[in-house]
């Protein structure tokens, strides 16, 4: 069945740190715009890593209502914008008679720290009743999958790898498994980080991972340099619309890509 069942990626979208969604993104790429700057979200002054890929002009009540958005932390407001473009993109409508074949399997390597860290500092100063009753909803690393169910109406699978730097690919694999499997038609796979904080980039920090060339940020992301120092923390999310290929066809969509392989 794994051979018969033909995967394709039929939709995409994205929020990065050089532009949201596809056509800015892959617009700055192509004219080699890096979104590496100074850090913004926090106070990084007296940190040695005082750099990072922001995402900036990212405004979730594009996407999310207003009264939905203070119960949710920013890397699942990624991940709901991200999803959004890519079933647009695919043109693919979820139905009470489809929805239990549409699946969701999104990833993120560390989930709602911004949250974690926000009220841990209320707890501190003013003890537990400040904490949030969306506290846990916001930072379980399942929640980006599950609000993006939720939202969509996908009741197909719906799982969230965390495996670091490999989440997104991961999630990605886990997806075409799944409708290889038989287990589904579609699934909305991805990744999706919003970590920038004090903990994250001083965790990292200490570990002397990051790149500490914070007066050329710009030139900072250079794995494959002889003078590469340290990755450069990022956020955002990256989504994907999967579709089996006769399901695909069916429906005369636009066809980026087929998925080969996958390894793990």
């Amino acid at each position: 069945m794994i051979e018969e069942n033909r995967v394709v990626v039929t939709g995409v979208g994205l929020v990065t740190p050089i532009g949201i969604g596809v056509d800015e993104t892959w617009s700055a790429a192509l004219n080699g715009k890096s979104g590496v700057g100074p850090i913004t979200e926090f106070d990084a002054s007296s940190f040695p890593v005082r750099i990072a890929g922001e995402v900036e002009g990212f405004d979730p009540a594009n996407y999310i209502e207003a009264k939905e958005i203070k119960k949710m932390d920013r890397f699942i407001h990624f991940a709901i914008a991200a999803a959004t473009m890519a079933i647009d993109d695919a043109g693919f409508r979820i139905t009470g008679e489809n929805a239990e074949r549409v699946g969701v399997v999104i990833g993120s390597g560390m989930g709602g720290l911004p949250a974690i860290e926000h009220y841990h500092k209320a707890f501190l100063e003013k003890g537990y009743k400040r904490i949030s009753p969306f506290f846990i909803p916001m930072l379980i690393i399942n929640l980006a999958a599950g609000n993006v169910s939720i939202r969509f109406g996908a009741k197909g699978p719906s799982s969230c790898p965390v495996t670091a730097c490999a989440t997104g690919s991961h999630s990605i694999g886990d997806a075409v498994r799944i409708i290889q499997r038989g287990e589904a038609d579609a699934m909305i796979a991805g990744g999706t980080e919003s970590c920038i904080t004090a903990l994250g980039v001083g965790g990292f920090a200490v570990m002397k991972a990051l790149s500490t060339r914070n007066d050329e940020p710009e030139r900072a992301s250079r794995p494959f340099d002889i003078d590469r120092d340290g990755f450069v923390m990022g956020e955002g999310a990256g989504i994907v619309f999967l579709e089996n290929l006769d399901s695909a066809l069916s429906r005369k969509a636009k066809i980026y890509a087929e998925v080969m392989g996958y390894g793990m």
